[in-house]
């Protein structure tokens, strides 16, 4: 672990800058997308399917889904391993998670959400289970008030570990794990024949090595790793503006793997292919080139200007005094984007998307026959800021709506949002109270019936914080982006 005092964010520590490293994920994933497009033999499939790296992790998703919203967590280490890399990173790393991009591809695939979390990032890491190589769990003890980075590696922590960190941090459930050390960097911005970045004033760095006169720049190989690893050569010389740099050179990448130079030459296809491969560590539910292809298919159709690229807001962290060397979650700004990011809602989304997005998914919800009113049995309960919520509905369902074999059950644990549950052969009724109710389609649940005071199955409604009175409609959630500090891949920034 860092000991006390490194990892200093501002110019007046001494201490020699950490290797900051960054995936080239679209990279890759193109990569994948070429290998499947181009019919490439059996035989150099099996090649390049055994060239990948899995790690059997507690926590992942067992397979992929093509079908729903994904979250995979890109972590590039500080391990030196490698040709070349023995002068960078910390001598004897065991590996921790030195950069941290959460990304996000939304259900209809019209947006992602690439979320940078600091390696300096003050957190509490739980519990976590590693997998042994005989099989058996090995139970890892929590620690609190340490930084993020140390969810992988420290103590034997894996992939597995620094996944659970982050659902901690954000709530945010992540899928499955990408990992590679800084070759991905130099290999990958190589293959390409290079990555177009811009700075506002001429760079010569010599912690990094990394040389650029003012304006836009090639860079590959070494000189890539240099300039996504400075630290002193823009803002106020600390991690969070690294990430900004970083960032800048996902999105160029991204432009550059998109492009018709890219993907008409058979040469760079064939290089990304082996070193995208070659490069990357993954959890066993996407372990394999056809899983891997399927991912990069779906990451295709998301239009370059809507794939976001932001940072967890943070504070200066207090505990550190005057010597400002770790941060802190922002109470006020971060859980918006958090939730965004839960909630399926684009940095990039008009609220008129939202609400398109929203009506589709609430006609799927409701497709099918649907009982009549008579016929609908319901349970109610509050679980609502609004004493007599459930006796208020009651009687407009009863009086007002013809739903009379409706109860009213009291109060029920606090929720902000309102449920239907459900059982498979009351579906037609949920559908009609629903209808009845105007609710959104993300408020009913399929599930188990409840036997009513008459005992009789009934559906179980708990209205929640979002109630606004009988025969008010409910809040379809966030429907318009947080105001966050953000970049798109369509757009070039130089760095400052």
């Amino acid at each position: 672990p860092p000991p006390p005092g490194a990892g200093r964010r501002r110019s007046k520590q001494k201490k020699k800058s950490k290797v900051g490293k960054i995936l080239g994920w679209t990279a890759g994933s193109l990569a994948f997308v070429v290998i499947a497009v181009a019919g490439a033999g059996y035989l150099y499939y099996e090649h390049l399917n055994s060239n990948i790296t899995t790690q059997d992790v507690v926590g992942a998703k067992n397979g992929f889904d093509k079908d729903k919203a994904f979250n995979i967590l890109i972590i590039g280490t500080d391990k030196r391993t490698g040709k070349g890399n023995e002068g960078y990173g910390d001598k004897g790393s065991v590996g921790h998670a030195d950069t941290n991009v959460l990304l996000h591809v939304s259900k209809d695939r019209t947006n992602a959400t690439a979320l940078s979390i600091p390696r300096d990032l003050i957190v509490n890491v739980p519990d976590c289970q590693v997998k042994e190589k005989d099989g058996t769990l090995r139970t890892i003890p929590g620690t609190d008030d340490v930084r993020f980075n140390t969810s992988l590696g420290q103590e034997g922590r894996d992939p597995g570990c620094t996944m659970k960190t982050v659902k901690e941090v954000t709530g945010i459930t992540v899928d499955h794990f990408m990992m590679a050390d800084f070759n991905a960097v130099k290999q990958l911005s190589t293959a390409v024949g290079g990555v177009q970045v811009c700075v506002a004033h001429a760079v010569d760095d010599p912690k990094s090595h990394l040389k650029l006169p003012k304006g836009k720049s090639i860079v590959k190989g070494e000189q890539a790793l240099a300039f996504v690893r400075t630290r002193h050569s823009f803002g106020n010389h600390g991690d969070l503006d690294r990430i900004k740099v970083q960032q800048q050179f996902l999105g160029s990448l991204a432009r550059k793997m998109s492009s018709s130079d890219t993907l008409t030459s058979p040469t760079k296809l064939t290089s990304l292919a082996e070193t995208a491969t070659k490069a990357l560590t993954v959890d066993k539910g996407i372990g394999s080139l056809n899983k891997l292809k399927d991912i990069a298919l779906e990451l295709k159709k998301v239009p370059p200007k809507n794939l976001s690229f932001t940072t967890v807001p943070v504070l200066d962290n207090p505990a550190d005094g005057k010597i400002h060397k770790t941060v802190i979650v922002n109470p006020t700004a971060a859980p918006p984007i958090f939730d965004a990011i839960k909630n399926d809602v684009s940095l990039t989304q008009t609220k008129k998307q939202q609400q398109q997005k929203q009506k589709a998914a609430d006609a799927a919800k409701l497709k099918g026959s649907m009982s009549s009113a008579h016929d609908v049995r319901v349970d109610i309960y509050n679980g609502s800021d609004t004493t007599g919520a459930a006796q208020a509905t009651l009687t407009w369902l009863q009086n007002s709506e013809g739903v009379v074999k409706s109860s009213q059950l009291g109060n029920a644990p606090k929720q902000k949002k309102t449920s239907l549950e459900y059982s498979p052969d009351q579906a037609d009724q949920a559908r009609r109270l629903a209808k009845i109710m105007d609710l959104p389609g993300s408020a009913l649940k399929p599930g188990k019936s409840e036997t009513n005071d008459q005992g009789l199955p009934a559906i179980k409604l708990v209205l929640g914080a979002d109630y606004a009175g009988p025969g008010e409609p409910l809040s379809n959630g966030p429907v318009k982006a947080p105001d966050v500090d953000k970049t798109t891949a369509d757009k070039t920034v130089c760095a400052s």
